[in-house]
């Protein structure tokens, strides 16, 4: 089975996370087949907190991949963000 889930990486005490496509029999920070993005939790100032590449991510849903609980509320977090860029705010 093939899962979206979080690989560790960063620096101890500053977690940076990769958005991975990998299965599920390998060690967490193993061997992934794919890199669909990165979450950094730390972030600050003008720094991304969160990239994902939505298409990749559609296709490996598509495919039967299934995202973790994490990864799943950040894809959210990603869809919510992108809306709000599109849509123009309405001034009262």
């Amino acid at each position: 089975m093939v899962k979206i889930r979080l690989s560790r990486g960063g620096a101890k005490k500053r977690p940076f996370y990769h958005i991975v496509v990998a299965d599920i029999r390998k060690a967490r920070d193993g061997r992934s087949i794919e890199r669909l993005g990165f979450f950094n939790p730390s972030a600050t100032g003008g720094e991304t907190r969160l990239r994902v590449n939505r298409e990749r991510v559609e296709h490996w849903l598509k495919q039967g991949a299934q995202p973790t609980d994490r990864v799943s509320r950040l894809l959210k977090d990603a869809a919510k963000e992108a809306a709000s860029r599109l849509e123009p705010v309405a001034e009262a």
